[in-house]
């Protein structure tokens, strides 16, 4: 008898939707899951650990064997509030230097992107655990994603929306994840139904907030606009433009090697 699906997902509050149903819902029991931080379980993908995950997208161009699950993703039309650098500076133009969260894939490329092909200038980069006070001591600004993203005291800092910032240079919307499977087990990956748990999650947006209260001190009204008005669970055409010309300006300034064509299962 075959064993089940292995699939990989963070536990932050931005996937939970996508994983609700494999964990809680009627797709419970299909896989057998395992959480991990993003860059975690894109290395569970490539090392063949697991054969689905929710990786940053950024790792589609990286990893050799893989398909993207078609039209689900965590991304985002306007602020995505999770994913936010973080200064003393007043002017992105006077940032020198970068510390990038090291559970970051696609944000860190992200904010490279933004400097180099819309500020045209390249700071420092150095990658930490993400703790904001020690990333700020030795750092003009700091790169943090998650939940830990949205609840950092504020007062004293500058905070740019990484969504934000790529819609005011592009236009566009932006994905910052997706399902990714294996080249191998394709057959298997569609055997589940990877947006109809996505439906079931935003179905239940009540109960997951509520199951968040006590991790991400935060009122629930704020938790539940987070996952309505900043979140985006479904790719649209601006979505996919935002990430065709992601991939195109990684690719132009030497991020990934170069820009392979999408592949759905």
């Amino acid at each position: 008898m075959n064993r089940l699906f292995r699939l990989a997902a963070s536990s932050y509050l931005n996937s939970a939707p996508l994983i609700w149903s494999f964990l809680n819902g009627p797709h419970r029991g299909s896989v057998d899951f395992i959480e991990a931080v993003p860059a975690r379980c894109a290395e569970l993908l490539a090392d063949a650990a697991v054969e689905g995950a929710l990786v940053p997208v950024i790792e589609y161009e990286r990893i050799p064997c893989g398909l993207l699950v078609p039209n689900v993703c965590v991304g985002s039309q306007k602020e995505v509030l999770s994913v936010v650098l973080v200064s003393k500076n007043k002017r992105l133009e006077d940032i020198r230097s970068i510390a990038l969260d090291k559970s970051s894939r696609t944000s860190a490329t992200l904010v490279k992107v933004i400097f180099r092909e819309f500020l045209q200038h390249e700071p420092e980069w150095t990658t930490r655990t993400p703790n904001l006070e020690e990333m700020l001591e030795k750092n003009d600004a700091a790169l943090i994603i998650g939940d830990p993203g949205m609840t950092f005291p504020r007062q004293g800092l500058n905070v740019w929306d990484m969504a934000s910032l790529w819609r005011e240079h592009t236009g566009l919307g932006f994905v910052f994840a997706m399902w990714m499977v294996r080249d191998e087990m394709i057959e298997r990956a569609r055997m589940l139904d990877f947006a109809g748990a996505r439906d079931e999650g935003v179905a239940h947006i009540e109960e997951i907030v509520h199951s968040y209260e006590d991790k991400i001190p935060m009122p629930v009204s704020e938790l539940r606009n987070y996952l309505t008005e900043n979140i985006v669970f479904n790719v649209d055409e601006s979505m996919d433009k935002g990430l065709r010309l992601y991939f195109e300006l990684a690719s132009k300034h030497g991020l990934i090697e170069r820009v392979k064509p999408l592949r759905f299962i």
